[in-house]
């Protein structure tokens, strides 16, 4: 549906509504805040006074791009009878059980009518600034919807903070806190503040606080298309306002960079791969990465290694290329690891040499030293990484990950978690999962092992050591007819995943061992 108004400005009730300034006006010209949203559920409603309007119809013109809560489209209500002074529901009108009902009369200018040939006047407005080569982010200030002058001080702090969380990542490009916060008390369309500052996303929300009770909303916007990215809200009670400040920035920085990342892939998907930057085949590589196959996998080989022709510095380019052919001799490949390793090991050490601030490049060499059997090498690359962007899921689960095959299986474990609670729909959660449930394994978690290993072939039936390591942990547990029909079902089994070389010799035996019984131990049982 389009909800674009077909005029200028409306009048009702000693209002005006500016739709091209993107401005709520008195009479006499003061500008009334009002949220992005909220200013566009009003252009609808005055759009369509006198009609009653049930909340799918607005839900369809307001947010069609993107799943919110009955929550959104009520706090937008309150928004514009708070702007306009309609506590007593006189002009916005709420229907019981049926919708909305703006009952107004409204008067309209129309469009300026089209100016005689000529010469064009000049335009007001500057030109906007050029977008970074990489994604550009700006947080905006979030607004106090509790009326109490007294929240400002946390709201503030809340956006500063992710803010700061947010420079950390090395990918993107974060308009600095004392820029965006020009932008306080403002109604500005977030296209122009896109524009203003030369950003691609825009991060806004809102913070009420109602008693020991505090609800922050936040939402990420396509600054260049006005669509909704992501959203979440997070409700918490306010028993230290300090630590609920600390939380909910982390929560909020450690999603950002995954939603971006996929707005990202989605963007250059639209680009012929031709007309693609370094960037751009980057994040390509990525997207074919993340869909697995070994078509796919050929596919992101082929994008990073053009990003690396484009541009031989761009550190990316050489880290994804790391990624992809070792998950190619991790997943396709026959070969032995000792003959396949070197190049993807060559390619990580490049892209630490050329930024050693990328947190990225430190992860994925971490992961290439632990193939290395360079454990404790491994843990102080990934501890680097979670250093440079404490919020970054990619890094944290590298973390975890040589942590548990280094043999310090508590913190691993934790660290997993983590990951996986910072990014839920990651596409490496399954993968997050094998490392669980192999460290789970090797910490003699053995029940654990196999439920969390279960989950595993659910979710990627092809994953090499789930089933192995499956059957060796029922053989553990003396659950030896169920380890052999497990063991059966893996064959043929690749050889190299009994004594791989990110294994310590102890968590070689404990495997072996248990391969061992559920090869042949129902018959001492």
């Amino acid at each position: 549906m389009n909800t674009a108004p077909q005029v200028a400005t409306y009048r009702f009730e000693g209002f005006v509504l500016d739709v091209r300034r993107g401005s709520l006006l008195t009479a006499a010209g003061e500008e009334l805040p009002l949220r992005r949203q909220s200013f566009a559920m009003l252009c609808f409603l005055v759009e369509n006074a006198g009609r009653l309007l049930d909340r799918d119809t607005i839900n369809r013109a307001i947010w069609s791009d993107v799943a919110v809560t009955d929550d959104s489209m009520t706090q937008c209500v309150r928004d514009i009878r708070r702007a306009i002074g309609d506590d007593a529901q006189r002009i916005l009108k709420t229907v019981p059980r049926r919708g909305y009902l703006f009952d107004v009369v409204i008067a309209h200018d129309p469009p300026t009518a089209p100016s005689l040939p000529g010469p064009s006047p000049p335009d007001p407005s500057p030109p906007g600034l050029a977008l970074p080569d990489k994604p550009s982010l700006v947080v905006l200030p979030f607004q106090n919807m509790s009326g109490d002058p007294e929240q400002v001080y946390f709201i503030d702090g809340l956006v500063e903070d992710i803010t700061t969380a947010l420079s950390c990542i090395r990918s993107l490009f974060v308009i600095a806190r004392n820029s965006a916060f020009n932008y306080q008390g403002r109604t500005v369309d977030v296209r122009q503040i896109g524009r203003d500052l030369g950003v691609r996303y825009a991060l806004e929300g809102s913070v009420r606080r109602a008693g020991n009770r505090l609800r922050v909303t936040a939402q990420l916007i396509d600054a260049t298309s006005g669509g909704h990215v992501w959203a979440e809200r997070y409700d918490r009670d306010v028993s230290d306002i300090f630590a609920v400040q600390d939380e909910i920035a982390t929560s909020v920085a450690g999603v950002i960079e995954p939603a971006v990342a996929d707005a990202e892939q989605q963007r250059v998907l639209r680009k012929p791969p031709e007309r693609l930057d370094a960037w751009e085949a980057y994040q390509r590589g990525l997207w074919h990465f993340n869909k697995y196959g070994s078509g796919e996998n050929q596919a992101a080989q082929t994008f990073f290694r053009r990003a690396i022709a484009l541009d031989p510095n761009f550190a990316p380019g050489h880290y994804g290329y790391a990624l992809a052919l070792q998950w190619e001799i991790w997943y396709y490949s026959t070969r032995p690891f000792s003959e396949v390793q070197k190049l993807p090991r060559e390619e990580a050490l490049i892209a630490v040499s050329l930024d050693d601030k990328d947190a990225m490049g430190h992860a994925v060499l971490a992961h290439m030293r632990m193939w290395g059997s360079e454990w404790e090498a491994a843990i102080a690359e990934a501890r680097t990484a979670v250093a440079l962007n404490p919020n970054g899921s990619f890094g944290i689960s590298m973390l975890g990950c040589v942590l548990g095959f280094g043999g310090y299986h508590e913190e691993a474990l934790g660290r997993l978690q983590q990951a996986m609670r910072a990014s839920p729909h990651d596409p490496l959660t399954s993968l997050w999962l094998l490392w669980i449930g192999i460290i789970q394994f090797n910490a003699r978690q053995f029940a654990a092992a196999v439920e969390t290993l279960r989950q595993v072939v659910r979710l990627r039936p092809g994953y090499p050591q789930s089933q192995m390591v499956i059957a060796a942990a029922l053989g553990h547990l003396g659950q030896f007819g169920e380890a052999r029909d497990v063991l059966l079902r893996a064959q043929p089994r690749d050889p190299r995943y009994v004594q791989p070389p990110w294994l310590r010799p102890e968590d070689c035996a404990l495997r072996m061992e248990g391969i061992r019984l559920a090869s042949g131990g129902d018959s001492n049982g």
